[in-house]
């Protein structure tokens, strides 16, 4: 019996509670958890049971719930043993790690400041439910599709990349499965592959799970410093690198535009692919519009380009493109047909009705600004409690704030702490291919209402030396679900 969001997301805070505690340690009433979780009791009732039935926790009638002693999580002697399958397996060759820990589901009343996508008030909900209606009129949206995908929509991406036709652009289930794709396709198992340091962290597990080898190139707030990626060339003899030149994810630094033309030399003469990047190109928001693509200027067939429509969208709406030219479209297009023949129809179309509607260009208006506040915020209150230091520079688009900290503070062990306060971060360690140079946190600004930023990182700034712990109740308020302001202006 499946259960609903709801349930899992008290399920996932209680077995944070129970990891984080010795075994008979007594856990929060159910009266306590209805309060700080906000959820009813049918919910809180389910979530327990389900961890009772797991052998996690144990009700003790009249007395409460605890944790369960060791013994009570042996292992069910009733079970099947399936030890063998860790011979049959051997070595894992892939693993999410850091990126599953972004794809949890927050808990109620949860502050997920390690949040990689748009909250519910800044996504285009009302604008997809109207063209996924348009969308499903459209006769054979249930047939097959054509691998590369709609034509339309291909024309779309194409004439955003500034650079390639329709027939480079092949339609993808987000760009996580597009970079997976192209990491597979554009080199083989142990080969060299040159990635920004720090960058994405799903890039950093697809390439991985590819059996690659990560080579990290230091970037600066002018992105990848040029000389330091010929170096690397020349020492790994590599013959793809990715790269964010728009935006970066973490940092949100830009790719000088002098460093443009340099960048595209240095891969000609290694004879190597570029992987562009390109999620944030909706997210400009000082006024100034997005550089150009890489892809803009190639004309060699180096660059191989991504784009997405989620990030600007929704969560739930996986479309991206993924382009390339020459014998490298052919290699990513069987990849892709592999993976899962095609994106259903019904996605696309509505990506198309989406598209073309002119309450589009208006969403992304209003988007950005909203977004431009709550960056402001979040950055002013950085500043206000943690110091100048941690955000000497203030990004010029993206999602996230890139947050230095004080030296001698774990990165690790301050997110555990804020963790157990319900306060979800991103450890910047985790964004580095290998030794980071230092303590960072990711913290997006998008998920947090501008009224709300400067309790928040008050909170957070105690818990830096673990006054906030020793002082806090059980959970957090949850932030605003939008401004008023922003509300009027989606209306």
């Amino acid at each position: 019996m499946g259960t609903d969001n709801s349930t899992e997301r008290v399920i996932q805070h209680l077995r944070g509670l129970v990891a984080g505690q010795a075994g008979g340690a007594r856990l929060p009433s159910v009266r306590a958890l209805m309060r700080t979780l906000r959820a009813g009791p049918v919910t809180i009732e389910a979530a327990l049971r389900r961890l009772d039935h797991e052998g996690l926790i144990e009700a003790r009638p009249g007395q409460g719930t605890f944790v369960a002693a060791p013994r009570a999580v042996a292992k069910n002697p009733n079970a099947a043993d399936l030890d063998w399958q860790t011979l049959a397996l051997g070595p894992a060759r892939a693993a999410a790690g850091p990126l599953a820990g972004l794809a949890l589901m927050p808990t109620p009343g949860a502050l997920a400041l390690n949040a990689g996508y748009l909250p519910d008030a800044l996504q285009a909900s009302e604008l997809l439910s109207a063209a996924a209606s348009r969308a499903l009129r459209r006769p054979g949206l249930w047939g097959r599709c054509a691998p590369e995908g709609l034509d339309a929509l291909r024309g779309w991406f194409a004439a955003a990349s500034g650079s390639f036709l329709a027939h480079e652009i092949t339609i993808c289930p987000g760009t996580q499965s597009a970079l997976a794709a192209a990491f597979r396709a554009l080199a083989a198992p142990g080969d060299p592959v040159l990635v920004e340091s720090p960058t994405y962290v799903g890039a950093l597990a697809a390439a991985r799970a590819a059996g690659l080898r990560l080579v990290p190139v230091p970037i600066d707030a002018d992105g990848l410093r040029p000389d330091l990626l010929a170096e690397a060339f020349r020492a790994s003899g590599a013959r793809l690198v990715y790269c964010q030149p728009t935006y970066a994810n973490p940092t949100g630094a830009v790719l000088a535009e002098e460093r443009r033309a340099v960048l595209l030399e240095i891969a000609r003469r290694a004879q190597a692919f570029v992987i562009e990047d390109d999620w944030a190109r909706d997210f400009p928001l000082d006024g100034t519009a997005a550089p150009a693509p890489l892809a803009a200027r190639d004309q060699g067939g180096h660059v191989i380009y991504v784009r997405s429509l989620t990030k600007c969208a929704a969560p739930g709406f996986r479309i991206g493109a993924i382009a390339a030219r020459g014998a490298a479209l052919a290699r990513l297009r069987a990849t892709r047909l592999i993976d899962d023949f095609f994106v259903p129809g019904l996605l696309q179309e509505t990506a198309v009705q989406l598209l073309t509607a002119p309450s589009w260009p208006r969403h992304l208006r209003t988007l950005r600004a909203a977004l431009r506040a709550r960056r402001d915020a979040l950055a002013d209150a950085v500043r206000a409690h943690l110091g100048a230091a941690a955000l000497p520079r203030l990004p010029s688009g993206g999602l996230h704030l890139w947050v230095r900290l004080p030296e001698g503070i774990s990165d690790l062990e301050l997110c555990e702490r804020a963790r157990r306060a319900d306060i979800l971060l991103s450890p910047g360690r985790h964004w580095f291919p290998a030794e980071p140079p230092g303590a960072y946190l990711r913290l997006s600004f998008a998920s947090l209402a501008p009224e709300a930023a400067a309790g928040a990182i008050a909170r957070l700034a105690s818990l830096l030396t673990g006054e906030g712990e020793r002082n806090s109740e059980p959970g957090f308020p949850p932030p605003a679900a939008s401004h008023p302001q922003e509300r009027r202006r989606r209306a």
